[in-house]
């Protein structure tokens, strides 16, 4: 699955490590999941979307 997480992310000026903090996640995690070598689970994926106020398939795209 594609993301935008990275650009997302850099667009807020947040680290990989702010990120993981504010979802309570590692930040390999973070990375993983920008890297495209791991899907977040749903209850994750939610909380992303809620933290850029961005729906689901705006973030996440199906290759």
């Amino acid at each position: 699955m594609k993301n935008i997480i990275r650009e997302l992310r850099t667009n807020h000026d947040w680290s990989q490590a702010n990120l993981a903090d504010q979802l309570q996640v590692s930040r390999q995690t973070i990375n993983a999941i920008e890297t495209g070598k791991y899907d977040p689970s749903l209850p994750l994926a939610f909380a992303i979307a809620k933290l850029f106020k961005l729906p689901l398939e705006k973030i996440f795209q199906v290759e």
